[in-house]
């Protein structure tokens, strides 16, 4: 029943764009796979073969060490309302680094120059293939609100507060792999 695609065609883009939460998946050649919820409202879609979302920092930084050790990234959007249907988008990932030029031209020009607490990095996805698939087994949830938990815990660890959590905890992954968040934090020259 799934059909696939060369590039995320218009009615692809406004599926993904209603949804409210989207997963990745990602792995290096060895070690565990990685899956991952993220906020609908942090994702933008680019062009017809490029997306990217303001990543926030989490328990632990899997996608990162990922990307840095194969590049390999899918996301998947489901319909949780509406008619049934799952969506994948498969490619090659990279992430900016917070710091970065990039990450502060693509802050600017795409989230509206807002940062949200707790923003870590932007991960970049370049599209190689779209796939959808009737969804079926999808259950039908309501939308109640997100969360502020996050929000809170990151305004209260503070800038310095951040900077030294994802030393201890976001540096490398469960798996030993490095996710170069640690050298990313250097100070803008």
């Amino acid at each position: 029943m799934g059909k696939q695609f060369n590039c995320i065609e218009p009615a692809h883009r406004e599926f993904i764009e209603r949804q409210h939460i989207f997963f990745t998946g990602s792995a290096a050649a060895s070690g565990h796979v990685n899956i991952s919820p993220k906020d609908g409202a942090a994702l933008r879609v680019f062009a017809a073969n490029r997306v990217a979302y303001l990543d926030l920092t989490g328990s632990g930084n899997e996608t990162a060490a990922h990307l840095l050790s194969g590049g390999r990234l899918t996301m998947m959007f489901c319909a949780f309302e509406g008619p049934p249907m799952v969506l994948r988008l498969y490619g090659r990932g990279r992430v900016l680094a917070r710091r970065s030029a990039e990450y502060r031209q693509l802050l600017a020009s795409a989230f509206g120059n807002e940062e949200r607490p707790g923003a870590r990095q932007i991960v970049v996805l370049d599209v190689e293939l779209v796939q959808t698939s009737c969804g079926y087994g999808v259950p039908l949830f309501d939308y109640v609100a997100e969360r502020p938990t996050l929000t809170r815990w990151a305004e209260a660890k503070g800038e310095e507060g951040l900077q030294a959590y994802w030393q201890a905890k976001n540096a490398v992954s469960i798996d030993g792999f490095p996710t170069g968040i640690v050298e990313e934090e250097a100070p803008v020259v």
